[in-house]
């Protein structure tokens, strides 16, 4: 028997009223705020997210799916399934001349993404993302709106206890001393590390912070090392934007805290980055996370373009909401007429009605107990309701029965 690949998973029937309760609440709330929905294509050239994502990341060293197409030159005929859609939503951005509309440029999106990974709980392959971005505003009150919009989502899918963890990492002028205060400090362990915090060491000293390796950690509560890391290194300028965006938070009434130890996955972030996380939900507590991007349009090609969003996973979402469950049919046609019960399932669907029939025209009694179990009311067409013009209608849960001439 052929079965689905591993760390990919089919979305069932039972489980889709779920699916699309989430999507549902979704577009209605990122609407609401003049998102504008956009779907980009699964597959992207390999350099978008190379460039865009950032080779020191695990995404681009370790997850990515990645094909050669034929042709000469194989890096420009190298493709990769999309493992995130903010580079995409970028290279959309620039390719349709979005720097011509009027800003905030407010986009959304919903759609599968692919990281070749150790699959898990809540964790696929396969997997999908619900994301927001917003181009061209480079004030903190649009980094506290999207941070809100994450929060008020979570909240309006049930979810308690919601906390928003905020750090700033700073302009890439303060960012860049920063990382030469980590390397110094880290320099006389640089044996002990992890083989991926050996490679970040000199890629981007900053990703080390998000290692889960447990000997790096250890090392990073080293008082003289922690005391680096938990320093003060942002410019002026940038502590003003991070002191804003706080200001905002409060007025807007979400709880936030501060993590110094926070700079997320992706190399393109710069000053604000925030995970939202639920004391409920035990030690993986994040259920959504971004931030500031403010070079990445312009590293990607594109004009210089502050532009802030977050992403969440809707598998590891999908695990922690209330499902739904399936709404029973307005009506079932009960009858051993088929041109009757054909013509009257019509009329009540062209009326706007949720109704079906017995295909497989089987006798009265197995029709009414498939009716009991999927419908609200049973319309009963017989010999006696044709030549009398009329419908018996049932109504399955008091038991009330009445003749309608019409329905």
């Amino acid at each position: 028997m052929i079965k689905a690949q591993r760390g990919t998973k089919d979305i069932l029937p039972e489980d889709i009223l779920t699916w699309q309760h989430i999507e549902k609440t979704a577009r209605e709330l990122f609407q609401s705020a003049n998102y504008k929905e956009i779907r980009t294509p699964i597959f992207e050239g390999t350099e978008l997210f190379k460039r865009g994502v950032g080779d020191s990341t695990d995404i681009v060293n370790k997850e990515m799916y990645t094909f050669s197409v034929g042709g000469i030159n194989k890096d420009e005929n190298s493709i990769t399934l999309r493992p995130e859609n903010t580079a995409g939503v970028v290279r959309a951005y620039i390719e349709h001349g979005f720097n011509k509309v009027s800003a905030p440029v407010k986009l959304w999106y919903f759609g599968p993404m692919f990281r070749y990974e150790r699959p898990q709980k809540g964790r696929q392959r396969q997997f999908h993302q619900i994301g927001v971005e917003m181009f061209g505003i480079e004030k903190p009150a649009a980094d506290a709106e999207v941070i809100a919009l994450a929060s008020n989502f979570l909240s309006k899918m049930g979810l308690k206890n919601l906390v928003a963890e905020i750090n700033s990492l700073g302009c890439p002028e303060c960012r860049n001393t920063y990382k030469e205060k980590i390397k110094t400090v880290l320099k006389p362990y640089l044996d002990k590390l992890c083989e991926d915090c050996k490679v970040r060491y000199e890629k981007n000293p900053l990703r080390m912070l998000d290692c889960k390796n447990e000997d790096c950690i250890k090392i990073f509560e080293n008082d003289e090392i922690k005391k680096v890391i938990l320093s003060d290194f942002i410019c002026k300028e940038c502590k003003e934007h991070y002191e804003s965006v706080k200001k905002y938070l409060d007025i807007l009434n979400i709880k936030y805290k501060e993590n110094k130890m926070l700079v997320r996955g992706l190399d393109y972030y710069n000053r604000t980055v925030f995970e939202i996380k639920s004391d409920a939900l035990g030690s993986q507590n994040a259920i959504a996370g971004g931030g500031r991007y403010d070079g990445l349009v312009e590293m990607l090609g594109g004009e210089k373009t502050p532009a802030v969003g977050f992403a969440l996973g809707a598998e590891r979402l999908y695990e922690l909401v209330e499902h739904k469950e399936e709404s029973m049919l307005d009506y079932f046609i009960v009858s051993n007429l088929p041109d009757e019960a054909i013509k009257t399932v019509q009329i009540l669907r062209d009326k706007g009605y949720s109704a079906d029939f017995d295909l497989q025209n089987r006798k009265f009694g197995k029709q009414f107990e498939k009716a009991g179990k999927i419908a609200k009311n049973a319309v009963v067409i017989g010999e006696d309701e044709v030549k009398g013009g009329y419908y018996t209608v049932k109504n399955l849960i008091t038991g009330e029965q009445k003749q309608v001439k019409e329905l």
